[in-house]
């Protein structure tokens, strides 16, 4: 966990909080889910770590820490309730689980460029909010750019956050000096969509550290309200099958049993599903 932080890997630690008998884990248990879907780590058996995976990727995708109650087939007396999930496995031959997901993100980065006292005041919040602020280098793999270095460079910064794929571009600027500034750069209107300008909230700010909090609760806003994608943190939904012998829900990752039929993709949630739909037995019936 500590490798994969230094590293600023987004991944998921899976703590199991309580485990009925008969079950294969154990209060205390855990394992850390990565983005792929590998699970490394025991919070249960194969069907178990089924649930777990499709979980935590959506825990991840969705940055919010979630209970998840695993039952076996037939008991449904666990309510789903905001921050608790529920999920009938009808693969489960042991007793229910509850397993806490927790996504663990890196701070999302700030790339700023300029050398002024509005760029200072935004380093500065931005640390306050525990963003990862930095002003050397390139803008690739950052959250956002902000540029406030009031006309120096600023069409190589804009271009630079541009071809990085940024999505949220903010430049400190009057609205007909960006216009101007645009027109000469002669951007398309997909490039155009991602600059903000004049960056920040309208608050009346007229300081640099009143600015700072304007740039930065847009920031947050484009983040938490407009789900500006974090390069390597926010990744997409994964993608879902269903197990054509239990009827059973899988995530599809680098692991999950697999076979090619009649040229198409089929997926199970264990190999015991996957041995018996090769050899015939093709009837949709829970897995034992």
């Amino acid at each position: 966990m500590r490798e994969l932080s230094t590293r600023r890997v987004p991944f998921v630690h899976a703590v199991v909080v309580r485990a009925q008998v008969p079950t294969s884990v154990r209060p205390g248990d855990d394992a850390i889910v990565l983005p792929d879907g590998v699970i490394e780590g025991f919070v249960g058996g194969q069907c178990a770590e089924n649930s777990v995976r499709t979980a935590a990727l959506g825990a991840l995708h969705d940055r919010q820490s979630v209970l998840l109650r695993v039952l076996p087939e037939g008991e449904t007396a666990f309510p789903d309730t905001p921050g608790a999930r529920v999920v009938v496995n009808p693969c489960l031959s042991g007793g229910a689980l509850e397993i806490f997901l927790e996504p663990l993100l890196p701070s999302p980065v700030l790339w700023i460029a300029g050398q002024s006292p509005i760029a200072d005041a935004v380093t500065n919040m931005a640390e306050l909010l525990e963003f990862a602020p930095r002003r050397t280098g390139e803008p690739t793999g950052a959250t956002a750019v902000v540029i406030a270095s009031h006309g120096h460079d600023e069409t190589d910064s804009i271009r630079a956050g541009l071809e990085a794929g940024i999505g949220y571009i903010g430049l400190v600027a009057s609205k007909r000096r960006a216009e101007a500034l645009f027109a000469e750069m002669e951007l398309t209107e997909n490039e155009r969509a991602r600059i903000h300008a004049p960056v920040g909230l309208d608050i009346g700010a007229r300081t640099a550290p009143e600015i700072a909090v304007s740039i930065m609760a847009e920031i947050i806003a484009a983040i938490r309200l407009e789900h500006l994608g974090v390069p390597g943190v926010a990744p997409a939904e994964p993608g879902i099958a269903e197990d054509p012998v239990c009827g059973m829900t899988v995530t599809v990752g680098p692991d999950t049993p697999h076979a090619v039929v009649d040229g198409a993709d089929v997926w199970f949630c264990a190999d015991t599903c996957r041995t018996r739909y090769l050899t015939g037995n093709r009837a949709v019936t829970p897995c034992s």
